[in-house]
């Protein structure tokens, strides 16, 4: 498996200024001809670490969660990455090796690596080689629901888990999942979706769901709202609620990509939550 990740640098002045960046009421696409020098951030308590911030809530848009790519190079790491109380995350790593230390618990994630970090966790990363390591980081506000247990955190990898096929595809659509759908206690779902070459989302999905899709791999098209896009290993696609949405596999290799949503909570009508996260 091929997970594609951004290094960064400058395009040479003899580039034309042309891309395929897209900002709309309704979606964005960040592609990775964006993802440069001058675009990172740094963040507080990393040390040798640069990041690009890819989604944040914004009133008016999506408002559930943050997605940055983090990039930390050798030696380099935080002691205490989650710095906000109450507030849940996935690291999923696309290159190099993260030393992860969860609860007092060290762990090496390779590409591939997906780790699920339950709000209020004790965790810390590093960077023990000598290459640069690279990892998406999903940050979402916890939602308690009274008589339900948080969930604990987890380690795994993408090829642990076997994909699950999308109900009458033959396989040609397949998901695979690291939280059982049913577990009430988890209210976002971070996934892989997998496409062979010409399969499709063959309706336009129209949901409270809001989404970040990061492609790992392979190209597709996009219907967003009421617009065709072309996207590839590498490009970001934010959309906010209910933004009509279907896809097809373009080849010829398979199209995959990490999807975050939020799920599993009744929508707040009243009180300080109410139109923000579920």
């Amino acid at each position: 498996m091929s997970y594609f990740t951004p290094t960064g640098g400058l395009p040479a002045q003899t580039e034309l200024l042309t891309d395929r960046a897209i900002v709309t009421t309704a979606y964005t696409v960040i592609p990775r001809g964006v993802l440069r020098d001058i675009v990172t951030s740094r963040l507080p308590g990393f040390t040798r670490t640069r990041s690009w911030i890819l989604a944040r809530p914004i009133a008016g848009f999506a408002t559930t969660f943050a997605q940055l790519i983090v990039e930390i190079g050798p030696g380099g790491g935080a002691e205490r990455p989650e710095q906000e109380p109450g507030v849940e995350g996935v690291v999923f790593v696309t290159s190099g090796e993260l030393a992860l230390t969860l609860d007092g618990q060290r762990h090496g994630l390779a590409p591939g690596g997906y780790a699920y970090l339950a709000a209020g966790a004790s965790w810390a990363v590093a960077n023990e080689g000598e290459e640069p390591t690279s990892f998406h980081w999903i940050r979402k506000a916890y939602e308690p629901v009274d008589g339900i247990a948080a969930p604990h955190s987890f380690v795994t990898s993408d090829a642990s888990v076997a994909p699950q096929e999308m109900p009458g595809t033959d396989g040609a659509w397949a998901t695979t999942r690291f939280v059982d759908p049913d577990d009430l206690a988890h209210d976002m779902h971070v996934n892989i979706v997998t496409f062979k070459p010409g399969a499709s989302i063959p309706f336009a999905e129209t949901h409270v769901m809001e989404h970040g899709l990061y492609v790992l791999e392979g190209k597709g098209v996009y219907r967003l709202n009421e617009d065709w896009v072309e996207v590839e290993a590498g490009d970001f696609m934010w959309l906010r609620a209910f933004c009509p949405q279907a896809c097809y596999a373009g080849g010829p290799g398979p199209f995959r990509y990490l999807l975050y949503k939020d799920v599993n909570r009744q929508v707040r009508l009243t009180g300080p939550a109410a139109n923000g996260p579920r």
